[in-house]
């Protein structure tokens, strides 16, 4: 998971903040509330997402059209746009009116649609609010793909923990579940969104799939994932500030320094305002990466880094690297297979991203061109993963650091390294502070407790009063589990995992059967707003079930794997922080000895 956060522009539609705008609801707000209607069935979504599917193809292929041959120049200017220019689809509504007065509209086969005429807001209205902004091609997905996933300062420990074979092997299979896994969104995507239902989160889909139980479930722990998001990022950064200063600043101040810093930026409430700064965040990380492997190739680990964070046996000696499972006392992250698995954690850790993937697709002008932008971006974030962590554990082995910047031993190249870390780190820890407050306070606070709009002047008060507390928060955390590797190994099996290969998993298995259980002889009346199912319940699952009954059998497999590695997740990362706190590390619970 990287720690450069989003490249994010404009007035962002994913910005919860832009969805609650008071009593005065412009069509926007309409549409946010209608993505939630749980009167909306299961195959009326299915119904309208075939009718926006193929005007989209159609408006995609007139956009060709007008764009005319692609030159380097027009490829370098839409690369720097703003990208704010709005593409409506072809508009299917007539001037006919039914019974009771209200405008209609027809699919592509002809077929009447009723307008819902919410608040005076017509059919067209509807359709160019929710495709406003519908404008990112696949290219543009591919960079906020890599931009998201993309973090690799945690490679070379993780081969430290598993050797060559098993490192490569493990973060291969990884790589291909974790692409597996969002093509499944894609997939669920592509059958559920509408102009008249548009996804905008990522439980959306389980809300269209299981219902509010499950949507509610996904945003909280969406927003416990970004909270210990933020405590890495603090715990992280701390460490780099404790490096910067030679330990001449106790540890538990580094990390109030650095706290201090995100309760002022965190202050920003549009996410508009970090962009530029996210996108300059991705090319400081590359300076990074090849700083730390030039420096590593050519000068010793830092013995004294490691030996601090994992003890004695990691002070001054040989660099040892394994092709299997390093041998008891050679892995820093624990003996054999406790080792290995909280290697294996790091790289859950490293392919997280995928709770963003349905804004992605949201935000795209034609979505069936997704699969070009996982597709690559996989690819190339699994190449500089393989490469960068062999790169790096050749010449550091069983001293390979987490983060890789604070285990270079020569100070001026650790201090570059550190504080362009530091920038990065703020960048990211404010995005997903204010990503995860807004996720809390909307989807929990607001719908749950009926608190004010954030748009009020009471939300905007309560805004202010949640930033420090939520960074309050997250110091508290990070303060009481000053052990890097295992707390982001933990949040990994906890959280990244579930929502990277768990939760697309059982989605995936939910959705074909529900979809497959569909007959020809069942018809959607658009009128009515009813679906004739021929049967219901049980027996209707186990009908669809047996349609696709291989892809359902992988699918629930797939679940039930995810979830064991999940178990086993959280079971070496607490045996680490049990170690790290019987003495093998020298850092303490807000305690002034730094872990690095």
């Amino acid at each position: 998971m990287n720690n450069a956060g989003l490249a994010l522009e404009g007035n962002d539609p994913r910005d919860p903040s832009h969805a609650i705008l008071g009593d005065n609801e412009p069509v926007e707000t309409q549409l946010l509330h209608n993505i939630h209607d749980p009167s909306v069935t299961f195959e009326e979504y299915i119904y309208y997402a075939t009718i926006t599917r193929a005007e989209e193809k159609i408006a995609n292929e007139r956009y060709v059209a007008a764009a005319g041959p692609k030159s380097f120049k027009s490829v370098v200017k839409n690369r720097f746009s703003k990208g704010h220019v709005e593409t409506v689809a072809p508009d299917f509504s007539s001037t006919d009116n039914n019974s009771t007065g209200e405008k209609t509209g027809h699919d592509e086969n002809g077929v009447i649609i009723p307008s819902r005429n919410l608040g005076g807001v017509t059919d067209s209205e509807w359709k160019n609010a929710s495709r406003a902004v519908r404008t990112a091609g696949w290219s543009s997905v591919f960079y906020l793909i890599t931009t998201d996933i993309l973090g690799p300062f945690s490679v070379p420990w993780s081969f430290a923990q598993m050797g060559y074979g098993p490192g490569v092997a493990l973060y291969t299979v990884f790589g291909g579940f974790a692409m597996y896994s969002g093509f499944q969104l894609w997939k669920v995507f592509m059958a559920l969104d509408s102009d008249r239902y548009p996804m905008k989160s990522y439980a959306d889909c389980f809300f269209r799939v299981y219902g509010r139980w499950a949507r509610h479930s996904v945003n909280i722990l969406q927003a416990i994932q970004l909270l210990f998001t933020v405590s890495i990022l603090i715990l992280s950064n701390g460490q780099s500030i404790s490096q910067v200063s030679k330990a001449s600043i106790c540890f538990i101040v580094c990390l109030v320094i650095f706290m201090a810093a995100g309760m002022v930026v965190g202050q920003i409430r549009t996410l508009q305002r970090f962009g530029w700064l996210a996108n300059f965040a991705v090319w400081i990380n590359l300076l990074i990466i090849f700083i730390c492997m030039g420096v590593a190739a050519n000068s010793p680990p830092n013995y004294a880094t490691a030996e601090s964070s994992f003890g004695p046996n990691f002070g001054q000696g040989p660099v040892h690297t394994y092709a299997g499972t390093p041998p008891a006392g050679m892995a820093s992250g624990g003996s054999g297979f406790v080792g290995s698995l909280n290697g294996l954690n790091q790289a859950v850790y490293s392919y997280g991203g995928a709770m963003l993937f349905i804004s992605f697709l949201a935000e795209m002008r034609h979505p069936w061109d997704f699969w070009k932008g996982i597709l690559c971006a996989d690819i190339f974030i699994y190449v500089v993963y393989l490469f960068f962590g062999v790169f790096v554990y050749s010449y550091q082995g069983q001293f390979a650091f987490n983060p890789v910047m604070q285990g270079l031993s020569p100070y001026n190249w650790q201090t570059a390294t550190n504080i362009m870390n530091i920038i990065t780190g703020l960048i990211a820890a404010c995005l997903y502070g204010n990503i995860g407050i807004k996720v809390a306070y909307v989807e929990v606070f607001q719908e749950l407790l009926h608190a004010p709009p954030l748009t009020t002047k009471a939300g905007k008060f309560l805004w202010v009063a949640l930033v420090p507390a939520y960074w309050a928060l997250a110091w508290v955390v990070c303060a009481a589990i000053p052990q890097f590797s295992y707390i982001s190994g933990l949040v990994g099996a906890v959280c990244i995992l579930q929502f990277t290969y768990t939760f697309p998993a059982i989605l995936a298995f939910g959705f074909q059967i529900q979809k497959d259980a569909m007959l020809p002889e069942e018809t959607f009346d658009p009128t009515t707003r009813t679906y004739n199912r021929v049967d219901t319940g049980v027996k209707r699952w186990v009908r669809g079930f047996k349609v696709k009954w291989h892809v359902n059998i992988f699918n629930f497999i797939y679940f039930l794997g995810a979830l064991c590695t999940a178990a086993l997740g959280i079971y070496s990362s607490c045996l680490g922080l049990i170690s790290a706190f019987n003495g093998a590390s020298v850092a303490t619970s807000f305690g002034c000895a730094t872990p690095v």
